[in-house]
């Protein structure tokens, strides 16, 4: 990919990630900014919104869907593994190896007998969060007020 080209195409390490502290001392610096929108390919064309729109990425297959709140969602051939990897600067978190949820559209966690977690999102949604991603859920809020642990 060249430089000229117009997809945002973000890599761990390459200084975007904001939770990794700058000087050494475990203090985290403030966020860095990121483009306020990101380019899709789907199918022949290039779409581009904002990464907020998106509330959960679905694996299907070799391809993910980004589900929107109010609109159809987008297919895109690519693994989910990557997808994670690219919108985890962004707030989104694995909870199932099959699904990433935006951390800002969870409203509420519950517990379930088998270890596992209910989360449910604005407008009323539930997913299963499964016993292998439920660390994920700690990255949910900065803090955490009460008994710790999940």
């Amino acid at each position: 990919m060249s430089s000229s080209d117009p997809l945002i195409q973000l890599q761990p390490g390459d200084g975007m990630d904001p939770m990794l502290p700058e000087n050494g001392t475990g203090a985290h610096t403030p966020a860095t900014r990121f483009p306020s929108r990101i380019g899709l390919k789907v199918g022949r064309k290039i779409v581009f919104i904002d990464p907020r729109e998106i509330i959960a990425v679905h694996a299907e297959g070799s391809y993910v869907s980004l589900r929107r709140e109010a609109a159809s969602p987008y297919l895109v051939r690519e693994p989910i593994s990557q997808v994670a990897e690219k919108l985890r600067c962004y707030g989104f978190i694995r909870i199932h190896r099959s699904l990433l949820v935006n951390t800002s559209v969870v409203e509420e966690i519950r517990p379930r007998s088998t270890g596992e977690y209910f989360v449910r999102i604005k407008g009323g949604k539930e997913y299963t969060v499964t016993r292998t991603y439920k660390k994920n859920l700690a990255s949910l809020a900065a803090l955490w007020i009460g008994p710790p642990g999940f």
